[in-house]
């Protein structure tokens, strides 16, 4: 058994600042600014822009996916992580930075579409390790709380980058105005929408600042006495784990049901801004209100979640997430510039406001589900396995979650394609649509597998 141990109090604010770090990456790049604002201004048209969003992004987790097995088990022979998230923030670094070049209508876009990769690639393998630090901060009583206060501060931190970048940054290209009415600072100019490219180095700069406290305050796993041959013994152990798990039903099930809604619920972040610039016209900025809305009822939804799962244990709370998420989608899906539900409210885009207040409606609850899940779903984690196997556990977790993050946006992106030929005769705004559909699937996928998860705190154990 591994005894129960406790950081000190700036060691745990530290790692809890990493989610606070790292999620302007989530908020500005992956959803609310750059990805609507490359659909919409970069690429030719939103349809191809979602189908190039989906590629990009999709690479940057097949990677992840290609490489984290053999990275994690290396890691896990040896010891520290902080080496680790050290290298691969470098990465997620220089790839943000680099989406300050993407201007409107650029004729190549392979460097932003490498770039976006590359910050995929970094931020996500950063994150990986970061996650398997958590079950040596504090005792498994408390874990759902430490989980759910860390995504709430992450929320926290997306929501004032993107007051900032919306606020003072990023102007309408018509009025020349931020959402606060202000002139862009620094001099930005609207006509090249160098406030929505600004997003890519501010996060970057956040990042760096705040990553500091979890590097010199949060302790680390020790340093192994024999490195020399941790590649061999790290894979060694990484076989005996896979072959084992088949044979461990409710642990197998948790890691293949939590891939699905992961991913589902990643896909459904990516996508969101994208799909609300093409098929009901918004703005950045109206994206943006959306994008505060979605980071306020996040918070709210983590911190909740953390106190839901310590009552009525984390499967609890991740069921009913996902019956949310999935309501959420379909809600998106059926709602455009004049339909809600598939039935039509306005025989013209402005005719009603119904459309834009569902969609508002609809983000709020996927902030809410998806910070709730997200925070749910680590500690569910810990109830799989014994004491003694749960940072193994943890980076397995990881690792598989990793390893099919690529799913959801090649499936988007190969469904937008698909769609969007001219057999079928479908607007650009009808194969956004339809093209969005997998996340549904994935969402069933992880629900279907979750009754055979167990939950040693709250349930009897079965077979």
């Amino acid at each position: 058994m591994v005894e129960e141990t406790r950081a000190p109090k700036r060691g745990i604010w530290g790692w809890m600042l990493f989610d606070w770090a790292q999620q302007p990456f989530h908020t500005l790049i992956i959803t609310f600014v750059f990805a609507p604002y490359f659909a919409a201004a970069v690429a030719p048209d939103a349809a191809r822009g979602q189908e190039l969003w989906g590629y990009a992004t999709g690479i940057g987790g097949l990677l992840i996916a290609l490489s984290s097995p053999v990275l994690g088990a290396i890691a896990d022979a040896s010891g520290p992580r902080k080496p680790w998230i050290f290298a691969f923030s470098i990465l997620g670094v220089i790839g943000c930075w680099a989406l300050w070049f993407a201007v409107p209508g650029m004729e190549n876009l392979t460097f932003v579409l490498l770039a976006i990769a590359l910050a995929v690639f970094g931020m996500e393998f950063a994150a990986v390790f970061n996650n398997a630090m958590m079950p040596t901060l504090v005792p498994r009583s408390e874990l759902g709380r430490l989980s759910g206060s860390a995504w709430g501060l992450g929320y926290l931190g997306g929501l004032i980058t993107l007051v900032l970048v919306l606020g003072f940054l990023s102007a309408s290209p018509e009025t020349g105005r931020t959402l606060l009415g202000f002139e862009p600072l620094f001099g930005l100019d609207p006509a090249m929408r160098e406030g929505d490219r600004s997003s890519g180095p501010l996060t970057a700069l956040w990042y760096v600042v705040f990553v500091l406290p979890m590097f010199l305050f949060t302790p680390d796993v020790k340093r192994k006495p024999s490195v020399s041959g941790a590649v061999k013994e790290g894979l060694s152990q990484l076989g005996k784990t896979l072959r084992r798990l088949p044979g461990e039903r409710s642990y197998f099930s948790f890691l293949m049901s939590s891939m699905f809604y992961r991913d589902a619920l990643n896909a459904l972040y990516a996508f969101g801004g994208i799909y609300a610039a093409g098929v009901l016209g918004w703005s950045i900025i109206q994206i943006g209100i959306f994008g505060i809305l979605a980071n306020i009822t996040g918070a709210a939804g983590a911190w909740l979640g953390g106190r839901a799962d310590q009552r009525y244990g984390p499967k609890v709370v991740v069921s009913w997430s996902i019956l949310i998420l999935t309501f959420c989608c379909l809600l998106v899906i059926s709602t455009t510039q004049t339909q809600v539900l598939f039935i039509t409210v306005a025989e013209a885009a402005g005719g009603s406001g119904l459309p834009d207040i569902t969609f508002y409606v609809a983000g709020a609850l996927i902030g809410a589900a998806g910070g709730a899940i997200q925070a749910a779903s680590r500690t569910l984690l810990v109830d799989q396995v014994d004491r003694d196997k749960v940072t193994e556990a943890f980076g397995l977790y990881a690792l598989s979650g990793k390893a099919t993050t690529f799913i959801g946006p090649l499936a988007i992106a190969f469904a937008t394609a698909f769609f969007a030929q001219e057999a079928f005769g479908l607007s650009t705004q009808e194969a956004q649509r339809l093209g969005v559909t997998p996340i549904i699937v994935l969402f069933m996928i992880g629900l279907v597998l979750l009754p055979m998860v167990k939950s040693r705190q709250y349930e009897v154990a079965g077979p």
